[in-house]
């Protein structure tokens, strides 16, 4: 039986445990791994503020810090989902 995330953003699967979110199929050759690294309140409500992007090959036979393409940073999680699904997108375009 096939596994069917219950969260996506733009058709690919989001997966969250605390504040990792693992963004992509784990079948492609690459995901994104977010990390939200602080929190602030808005309107009563707490929402990601800073938010650490790494873009990982799912090559499992390679050792983690060989499976990094490329990092970043960014204010907001909405601004971090858009920046990784465009370095999602030109990695997978790549292969």
């Amino acid at each position: 039986m096939a596994f069917t995330p219950k969260l996506t953003y733009k058709g690919r699967p989001l997966v969250r445990c605390g504040n990792d979110i693992y963004y992509g199929s784990m079948t492609d050759p690459y995901i994104v791994y977010l990390q939200v690294l602080s929190n602030r309140q808005e309107n009563g409500v707490e929402v990601a503020d800073k938010v650490h992007l790494v873009l990982l090959s799912t090559d499992a036979s390679k050792p983690l810090p060989e499976r990094i393409v490329r990092q970043a940073n960014r204010v907001g999680l909405f601004n971090a989902l858009s920046f990784g699904d465009i370095m999602l997108q030109g990695a997978l375009q790549k292969k």
